[in-house]
């Protein structure tokens, strides 16, 4: 069996424009339901919004990068694993904060600031800690990718369509409010076809390899939860921004990941099975948490 890390997935330059389309769609889905107001919500009250960027940014990160230490994964999963740490929280996050009872404003919020913030810690984050790493520091030298072509993709598929539909909100409100939840779940469908083209199109790497990243993208999710949740009871943040902090920090933007293994790793085997199967179970594990949280909410507000 080849190596995980000489191995590429096999996705079209097409299918990648595509991907592009399909994301830039979501962003700017998402940006149709941000407000001038929210951004002026986390000035007004910025200590959950300052630590949810602090646990998304900061910690998960850092955590992230002690964990690749400790289980000592491959070189291409390792770097699959730091890049999804160094995304911004994914799409779906709004939706499972309301799901759950937490609180859904200060999800906008976080969605909208560290959306664009991204667009300066995705590839600081991703350098930084790949270059700290000797195994991923050599991954980095022969494929040589400039950060400076990373934050340009940012800026093309996630900062402009998010300026664009909160324009859109602004001058179209009405308009906005309708598509919006239409845009929504057409994006998500489509980048979930596109999973799952992509698995078709790899089956057989992917049954020879994906026993490799199960356990470990369980353990990184659980511990991106965890993280958000935690430095929530820490800063002694009220239970429903902690449960927000746990969703924005579980679920990470993996079809920004996607989109920057395809254009700048050359699908790099790790890295793509890792992000791939992130962006799966992501939303079983969201759903899940959310379903438990609302749950719990329902008996607490029913027990006399």
């Amino acid at each position: 069996m080849q190596n995980i890390d000489q191995l590429s997935l096999n996705f079209s330059e097409d299918s990648l424009f595509l991907l592009n389309i399909c994301l830039a769609i979501i962003m700017y889905g998402i940006a149709l339901d941000i407000k001038v107001a929210d951004f002026k919500n986390v000035l007004k009250n910025p200590k959950g919004a300052l630590v949810g960027l602090f646990s998304q940014f900061v910690a998960l990160p850092l955590l992230t990068f002690l964990l690749i230490y400790l289980l000592n994964p491959s070189p291409s999963i390792a770097l699959g694993m730091m890049l999804v740490a160094a995304c911004p929280g994914g799409n779906i996050s709004n939706f499972l904060s309301h799901l759950s009872g937490s609180n859904a404003a200060l999800s906008v919020s976080l969605t909208a600031v560290a959306t664009f913030l991204s667009l300066f810690f995705t590839p600081l984050n991703l350098e930084l800690y790949a270059r700290l790493y000797p195994p991923t520091a050599a991954l980095l030298n022969e494929i040589s990718i400039s950060p400076l072509e990373v934050i340009k993709t940012i800026l093309t598929i996630i900062a402009i369509p998010l300026i664009l539909g909160i324009l859109t909100q602004y001058k179209l409100p009405r308009f906005a409010s309708k598509a919006a939840p239409v845009l929504k779940v057409l994006s998500i469908l489509i980048f979930l076809a596109f999973v799952a083209v992509a698995f078709f199109n790899n089956f057989q790497l992917f049954l020879d390899y994906i026993q490799a990243v199960i356990i470990l993208v369980f353990i990184h999710n659980l511990l991106a939860y965890l993280t958000g949740f935690s430095l929530g009871k820490i800063f002694q943040l009220p239970s429903r921004d902690c449960r927000t902090l746990a969703i924005e920090t579980g679920i990470q933007n993996s079809g920004l990941g996607l989109v920057l293994i395809f254009a700048f790793f050359e699908g790099l085997g790790g890295m793509a099975l890792v992000t791939a199967w992130w962006g799966i179970w992501h939303i079983i594990s969201g759903l899940a948490v959310a379903f438990f949280w609302s749950r719990y909410k329902a008996k607490s507000l029913a027990a006399p």
